[in-house]
Formats: C-alpha cells, sequence, structure tokens
C-alpha cells in the first residue's frame, strides 16, 4: 500500500489532531463582558417587628389527665412503683437493642416496664439480663438481709 492510498485516512487524523491542539487555548483569554451598573439604591429603612394586638385574649389551657400519669415523670422515681415487689413482676421476654439485652417485664397491675441493667423497679435493681433470664438485686427490708432474684422465662414446648 502507497503512501497516497493512505493519504485520505491520515489527513482525517492529522485534521482531528490539530483542531484538537487549536482548541486547547494558547490565546488570550476572552474579556469579561462589561459589569452592570446598577443605580444607587436609596438606603433601606429599618424593618421592626410587628407588635401584637392588645385584644381579645386566649382562653387558658387547662390539662385534664383523667387518671393517667403524667408521662414526662420518670417511672421508677414515681410514688406509685415504691410499692412494687419484684418477687410480683413476672418476665414476659427479653429483647436485644443496641445497649444490649433488655428485660420486659409485667407488674401485678398489667402495667409493662422495659428493663436493662441498672434501673431500678420497686425494691429492686437489675443486676444482669441473659437471653432467658433478669436477675435483680432485692434491697432489704425490716429484718431481712439484701437478696438477689432471678426470674426466668418459661421453657417452650
Amino acid at each position: 500500500m502507497s503512501v497516497l492510498e493512505r493519504a485520505p485516512g491520515l489527513l482525517l487524523v492529522g485534521a482531528v489532531v490539530v483542531t484538537t491542539l487549536a482548541g486547547c487555548g494558547g490565546g488570550a483569554p476572552p474579556t469579561p463582558p462589561p459589569a452592570a451598573t446598577a443605580p444607587a439604591a436609596a438606603p433601606a429603612a429599618a424593618v421592626r417587628p410587628k407588635e401584637p394586638d392588645s385584644g381579645k385574649a386566649l382562653p387558658a389551657i387547662a390539662y385534664d389527665p383523667k387518671g393517667r400519669r403524667d408521662p414526662f415523670t420518670p417511672i421508677f422515681l414515681g410514688k406509685d412503683n415504691a410499692a412494687i415487689s419484684v418477687t410480683a413482676v413476672k418476665l414476659a421476654g427479653i429483647v436485644g437493642g443496641r445497649g444490649g439485652l433488655m428485660a420486659l417485664v409485667e407488674g401485678p397491675d398489667g402495667i409493662g416496664y422495659i428493663l436493662k441493667p441498672g434501673d431500678a423497679l420497686g425494691d429492686g435493681r437489675v443486676t444482669g439480663i441473659t437471653p432467658n433470664s433478669v436477675t435483680f438485686a432485692v434491697a432489704a427490708r425490716g429484718s431481712q438481709s439484701p437478696t438477689s432474684l432471678t426470674l426466668r422465662l418459661p421453657e417452650s414446648q
């Protein structure tokens, strides 16, 4: 194959290379467009908040708990739970959380509690939780000494 037969292909490649190199700069940068001049604005007046009208006052809102406990008071510091004995609660389940295992217990009144190690419930404090049990340290009462109580989940049939 002679040079003339390959010439159209070489010319095409050469033209692409020259065009690419020519577009890569090397010339003077374009001049930026002239900046638009805005007419000088008069200084704005200071904005002040609107004063409230001294119109009709709203009625006072009264909350009626209807026998429910205050949701913002900790459960374990309430007066009602001081009478709970951990011997009267039953272990309903064990769940895993971000901080480890948590015990689900149900009081004699049917109220459920979610406990983690260190939490207090009535006369006891949770000292340990395993996948099938929870252990409480029970405070001393009267002439009794402090004891430990372990509640276990019922065995699956």
